[in-house]
């Protein structure tokens, strides 16, 4: 610290993870303002009641920041959340694709948007309870935060629990957040959080983590698509075999994602799965298990998060999505913020719209969204 008391924003979730973060660079000597999100519109707080910064999640951060002796504010993010996460999660059902909204906020709102917040309190960085490991380059001598590179690269690995790694979705993360960005749990394990909770007597010392979107009620977010958008903007269409043969219709390419057999035609003697949602056509193709399975893809939006840019090809383990064990592939970058993922074995349901996050052993390389691979027969 070298003496010097340096102010950290701490995002306030008013779970278990951020408090004990709070707790934690408290006794490393920051200086820790507390700051909760407050994401939902007026209309909406009865379904927030229980989620990720609602109503009781602030209530709960205010009860943790007093303990801890921390000041505590509310920042009203409801209109860029509406903008930034929940109108990007309505579009890109509506594109074919499978949207990932825990990264869009990560990226744009607790590591973006929070900033002009974290400037107007003289804060050198902003901290989170993710589960991940950010380890900042020497020699940096400027802790303030200006939206630009300086030299040496912050460095993201995944956390030491690995039921618990967030680094997937932090891929995203430009060097200038990450650089600027504290994660206090990343060597941690679940346990021994809630183990410092109780100790310190706090009432978030056993609250259930949330396993599904925050804004989604009971994870149903079909029901929350057609409250979203209404019935006259889903796209309608017709369901395909890949011969091209013409099954049923549908309500709309946004109630299906790739690996779905839940509301499929029925009439084969083998289980069905969608295989390829065609957004121009409004077409839903379905197939077999093995129809499933990918031997390469192509990302977009590509984000160096650890290294330099490479014009080389690079053997890294791949996720294609945050439950996925990783597997063994070749990234080979192109034109265009663009690469190309080679799979040493195919892998199942690669689904476009999601993120896929390449690793160097513990180490979050690259990153981009999957684009859609039109394999399946069929005008």
């Amino acid at each position: 610290m070298n003496g010097k008391k340096e102010r950290v924003l701490l995002g306030m979730s008013g779970g278990v993870d951020s408090s004990v973060a709070g707790y934690l660079l408290r006794e490393k000597g920051y200086d820790v303002v507390g700051v909760t999100m407050k994401v939902w519109p007026q209309d909406c707080l009865s379904r927030a009641e229980d989620k990720c910064c609602g109503p009781q999640a602030i209530a709960d951060a205010r009860g943790v920041a007093h303990s801890l002796g921390i000041p505590h504010y509310v920042v009203d993010e409801a209109d860029q959340f509406e903008r930034v996460v929940i109108d990007y999660f309505s579009s890109e059902y509506q594109a074919g694709r499978t949207p990932n909204p825990c990264v869009m906020c990560n990226e744009k709102l607790k590591f973006g948007s929070l900033w002009e917040k974290a400037r107007a309190l003289d804060c050198a960085y902003i901290a989170t309870g993710h589960y991940a490991i950010i380890e900042h380059p020497a020699g940096v001598t400027d802790p303030g935060y200006n939206g630009t590179d300086q030299p040496g690269r912050a460095v993201l690995r995944k956390g030491a629990d690995p039921r618990k790694d967030q680094s997937y979705f932090l891929f995203s993360l430009r060097q200038a957040q990450l650089r600027h960005a504290l994660a206090p749990l990343g060597k941690m394990a679940k346990p021994e959080i809630r183990e410092i909770a109780r100790s310190l007597g706090l009432k978030v010392a056993e609250k259930v983590d949330s396993q599904e979107i925050c804004f989604v009620p009971g994870n149903d977010y079909k029901a929350f698509l057609r409250s979203h958008l209404g019935a006259t903007e889903f796209h309608r269409g017709g369901i395909y075999d890949l011969s091209g043969n013409f099954l049923a219709e549908h309500e709309g390419i946004e109630l299906f994602t790739i690996g779905q057999r839940k509301g499929l035609p029925g009439g084969s003697p083998r289980p069905r799965y969608v295989v390829d949602i065609d957004p121009v056509s409004n077409r839903v193709f379905v197939g077999d298990a093995e129809d499933l399975l990918v031997e390469e893809f192509e990302i977009d939006r590509i984000n160096w998060s650890s290294c330099a840019p490479s014009d080389e090809p690079l053997a890294v383990t791949v996720k294609i999505r945050y439950s996925h064990p990783g597997a063994a592939a070749t990234l080979i970058p192109l034109e265009g913020d663009r690469a190309l993922v080679r799979l040493e074995e195919p892998q199942k349901a690669v689904t476009p719209g999601q993120a896929a996050v390449c690793y160097e052993g513990d180490v979050v390389v690259a990153g981009g969204w999957i684009c859609r691979h039109a394999t399946v027969a069929a005008a």
